[in-house]
């Protein structure tokens, strides 16, 4: 049978998950060791696409896409770290959000509360970031995304629900949650949004944005399982275990 990342369309969904590093950036020694994931989101009929957390190699991801007749039509940053929007990691540079309007001028699209932080790190102006709040709705051709503000990693950290999907970015691994003990983290705000994410329908496929675990993605319903961040602990309990 088929893993869902290598069936890209489904229902008139493009869904596609790329490793930095493997199917970009190859030979970027940075970007094998922080093994990113892009995604490429939109509709199959149009070959419209959004793309998720552009970084490290913008010029390999649009000649990727083109190489598959795909148009990328937009950008979403689900947090503002630079491994996923561009800037300095480790003292090196990354591409990302201003490469990627360098080469193409597209719509970039944030949650508002992390539009001051894409910007800092990023180096896209601010008038050029879209903010969104919770629940907000992106639509490429007859595909629907829906932003939900996860705050916790960052302060407007998001995940993305499309169809059968939630992409989660550095909310919520296969294995664990994301760092509560950087600029910007919240340990409290992180146990109530995977409170909320643990509530949502079990059929949903998790897509992280690292590849720390074996699997590319997991159910929801398994992770509930088998990922201790989203057990049923108490909010003090939860807190001692895992908060930064």
């Amino acid at each position: 049978m088929d893993k869902p990342a290598d069936k890209p369309v489904v229902d008139g969904l493009y869904f596609r998950q790329l490793l930095a590093g493997q199917d970009f950036a190859a030979g970027n020694e940075l970007a094998v060791t922080m093994r990113n994931h892009v995604y490429l989101v939109g509709d199959a009929r149009t070959r419209q696409v959004l793309v998720v957390d552009p970084a490290y190699d913008v010029a390999g991801l649009l000649a990727w896409a083109t190489g598959q007749d795909l148009h990328v039509v937009g950008a979403v940053a689900t947090h503002y770290h630079a491994d996923h929007v561009g800037g300095q990691v480790f003292g090196e540079h990354v591409q990302g959000l201003a490469d990627l309007l360098e080469a193409q001028e597209m719509p970039v699209h944030v949650q508002k509360e992390e539009v001051p932080w894409v910007s800092e790190m990023s180096g896209v102006p601010v008038p050029a970031l879209i903010p969104h709040g919770d629940g907000d709705v992106l639509r490429v051709g007859s595909v629907e995304l829906q932003m939900l503000h996860t705050p916790g990693h960052t302060p407007g950290s998001q995940c993305l629900w499309v169809g059968d999907h939630l992409v989660t970015g550095d909310t919520l691994f296969l294995e664990g949650c994301g760092r509560t003990d950087l600029p910007g983290a919240d340990g409290e705000a992180m146990f109530a949004t995977l409170r909320r994410l643990a509530r949502l329908p079990a059929r949903l496929l998790v897509w992280p944005g690292h590849h720390y675990s074996r699997a590319k993605s997991a159910p929801l319903e398994e992770l509930l399982h088998t990922n201790p961040v989203l057990h049923p602990l108490a909010r003090e309990e939860w807190l001692r275990r895992f908060a930064g």
